[in-house]
């Protein structure tokens, strides 16, 4: 058998996979010869699933066919309404099938997706609209009350409205809109430099940022996506082409579509054929039932949704054996999880993690199967398309096993930031991302992330990595989930503070010297917190699974 290694090379020398040097950006990126031009091409190949099931949301479903009829209707619509190619359009709603109907329309003609957080306030919204001026408005009922005092805004062309429930009058309806038949999208010419969407960062601190992807950046992560799926398929001796009569592959969805990876999804799960189950609102008895129903094969959620999931599957005495994959990202994966997916399924499901940002178009650095059941604190080897660094405060590159920030480059690398040319040279001059994460990569090529650079807490002159504390805390039974911050300390600068999220089901409950005492042996003492606060609710943290850092001062210390 060759090794990994090889495979990609032979791979990417010709064939689909096949890469090649682009000069353009003014330095060497490798990026897909054979890739589709963007995603409309993408989306044109969706025809060929024909009666397939496409979508699945409580008791409705749509097939493939239904959805590109759909697609189709409101991209003449739109078009319609005077959105023409580069127009921004905004997509503000829960998990709905409409939201990817929505995406692939704008997708089709050239329009920009404004994708809305639906966890925003109205002033948040108003906040994102105003910087994005979109051409056209595409909501639920929830967002039209929040928004029903802004949709005059100048420039909007078109204002659509799905699930509305109570939420009254305003806008077009959206099924009145796609119940017209069509059975071909409108001719425009959509290329790989084309902007395709605006994905807004969390906003932990300030306002967030508009990150403006291409075409090019999500199609090199769909090709990297498959690329690693065929070299899976070559690792374990599977024919490259997936039996026709095997079931459908299907895949539970629970990340909201408005963040990356719960766009990656989407798209790839399009490009498959798979068939994808939504959900109203993360609730894991009804994610057990909807995997164990629909015979899903692959699961991916931040940490602690994968967490939940295990924890409720377990209790339940369902097995989920239909799963084979189960991805954890969006927020550091303690190692602990890894291992709990490797027993829990005795290995049948391979776990794995993309590490990437919204600026890297997903992932840029992947780890899974054998190998992350082997390494499970690594975030694992990058793509083949990205370039990484780990340099010094300087911008020189360290040796290997050094800490430094992982700077990256390539293909998935998006242009910059929507109207922010400060924030833009700031992040990504020199050609370089700048990510703002600490880590280190071994002599193997397995790269490590230990914590953000700005929540490294120093205790007298020493660094104490966050992620390092949580994933020990996390292996203890009674913890279900923990975060660290720095406070204030009149002689140290920083002592180490710590919320514990431990399960109010336990007979004999956790405490803090318990907790503390689990630590000792394992990290030096000045690691170890000295203030600790125990809560049964969970940590607050962003739609994407990040923590509210800022938050939990105030909410515990």
């Amino acid at each position: 058998m060759p090794s990994r290694e090889e495979i990609i090379a032979a791979l990417t020398a010709a064939g689909p996979f096949e890469l090649v040097n682009d000069e353009s950006p003014g330095h060497t990126i490798r990026v897909y010869r054979h890739a589709p031009a963007s995603f409309r091409a993408v989306f044109e190949g969706t025809r060929a699933h024909g009666e397939k099931l496409f979508s699945i949301y409580e008791d409705e479903t749509l097939t493939y066919g239904q959805h590109y009829a759909q697609v189709a209707a409101l991209a003449h619509h739109l078009v319609e309404r005077g959105v023409a190619k580069g127009d921004r359009v905004a997509i503000g709603m829960r998990n709905y099938p409409e939201w990817s109907v929505a995406f692939w329309a704008c997708q089709s003609i050239g329009a920009i997706v404004v994708a809305l957080n639906a966890w925003w306030t109205t002033a948040e919204l108003d906040y994102a609209l105003d910087d994005s001026a979109p051409s056209a408005l595409i909501i639920d009922g929830e967002r039209l009350e929040r928004l029903r005092a802004t949709l005059g805004r100048p420039g909007l062309k078109a204002v659509i409205v799905t699930r509305r429930d109570e939420a009254g009058d305003g806008g077009t309806d959206f099924a009145e809109i796609v119940a017209r038949p069509e059975t071909e999208l409108p001719h425009v010419e959509v290329g790989p430099d084309d902007l395709a969407t605006i994905l807004y960062t969390s906003g932990t601190t300030g306002n967030p940022k508009g990150a403006m992807a291409t075409q090019r950046n999500h199609v090199t992560n769909l090709m990297n996506t498959l690329l690693a799926g065929t070299v899976a398929r070559i690792t374990a001796g599977l024919p490259l082409e997936a039996d026709p009569a095997a079931p459908q592959a299907g895949v539970l969805q629970t990340f909201p579509f408005f963040h990356i990876g719960g766009l990656t999804g989407l798209y790839m799960s399009v490009a498959t054929g798979a068939k994808v189950a939504m959900m109203y609102k993360w609730a894991p008895p009804e994610a057990v039932r909807l995997i164990q129903a629909h015979g899903l094969s692959g699961v991916s959620g931040v940490p602690i949704v994968v967490r939940q999931l295990l924890e409720t599957a377990h209790a339940m005495g369902e097995d989920m054996s239909s799963l084979v994959g189960v991805t954890s990202g969006g927020a550091p994966v303690p190692p602990d999880l890894i291992r709990r997916i490797g027993d829990q399924f005795q290995a049948k499901a391979a776990p794995g993690n993309g590490y990437g940002l919204t600026e890297t178009t997903s992932a840029v650095i992947t780890n899974g199967g054998a190998d992350y059941l082997a390494r499970p604190d690594s975030i694992g080897r990058a793509v083949v398309t990205a370039q990484i660094r780990i340099v010094d405060d300087n911008g020189e590159d360290v040796p290997r096993g050094e800490i430094g920030e992982l700077w990256v480059r390539g293909a998935n690398v998006i242009p910059g930031y929507w109207n922010n040319p400060e924030a833009t040279a700031a992040a990504f001059g020199g050609g370089w991302f700048r990510t703002g994460d600490l880590g280190f990569v071994d002599q193997e090529g397995f790269h490590f992330v230990v914590d953000r650079k700005k929540d490294v807490i120093i205790r007298g002159g020493e660094n104490i990595y966050c992620a390092e504390v949580e994933s020990a805390l996390l292996e203890h039974p009674k913890v279900r989930d923990a975060g660290l911050i720095g406070l204030p300390h009149p002689e140290l600068g920083e002592e180490v503070a710590a919320v514990i999220q431990v399960s109010p089901q336990d007979d004999t409950p956790a405490t803090a010297d318990e907790l503390r005492a689990s630590l000792a042996g394992r990290l030096a003492r000045f690691k170890i917190p000295t203030a600790i606060k125990l809560t049964t609710g969970d940590l607050p943290r962003t739609a994407t699974g990040k923590l509210l850092k800022r938050e939990m001062r105030g909410l515990y210390f």
